[in-house]
């Protein structure tokens, strides 16, 4: 099949099958005289699998190393499942930040009077500047103890994304 039918079997769109080939994600397709790439049945199935790994939050490099795993029909079942909690903790992490986070703006939020007057706490937290020691927008509106700022946390989601 070529690029647009396996793109429509596999739920992963032309772009992102040529993406994951650029990277070494997935093998170059066999391509016809004419240069059309070409997929069997079966890397459509190793698309679905990149898919639903990125679905479910894996990074690139994870994702590799499930393809790996999954190649290796000799592999023990503990070396996924080991990989999938490992991923497991990581999305515990980001929920946790992501709480943290929503915590933050709500009661930024709710300390902000959102009327006619230029007084805002959300604003004057954000534009606070930080030194030393990570401090949230919280401190500074007494919420009184220390976490990391959602602008600081969403920094490092996208870094390491």
């Amino acid at each position: 099949m070529n690029i647009g039918e396996a793109a429509k079997a596999s739920g992963v769109s032309a772009k992102m099958i040529r993406h994951y080939e650029s990277v070494g994600l997935f093998p170059e397709a066999a391509r016809t005289e004419s240069g059309y790439r070409q997929y069997t049945d079966k890397e459509v199935s190793t698309l679905r699998l990149v898919r639903q790994s990125r679905d479910l939050g894996f990074s690139i490099e994870q994702i590799r190393e499930l393809l790996g795993l999954w190649q290796d029909r000799m592999r023990p079942s503990r070396q996924v499942r080991a990989l999938a909690q490992a991923h497991i903790e990581e999305l515990d992490e980001k929920l946790k930040e992501l709480q943290s986070m929503k915590a933050t703006l709500e009661h930024l939020v709710h300390c902000c009077h959102g009327d006619d007057r230029p007084d805002c706490p959300i604003i004057d937290s954000l534009a606070q500047e930080r030194r030393g020691q990570e401090k949230s927008p919280t401190a500074a509106t007494g919420l009184g103890h220390r976490r990391t700022t959602g602008l600081q946390v969403g920094r490092r989601a996208r870094q390491s994304a």
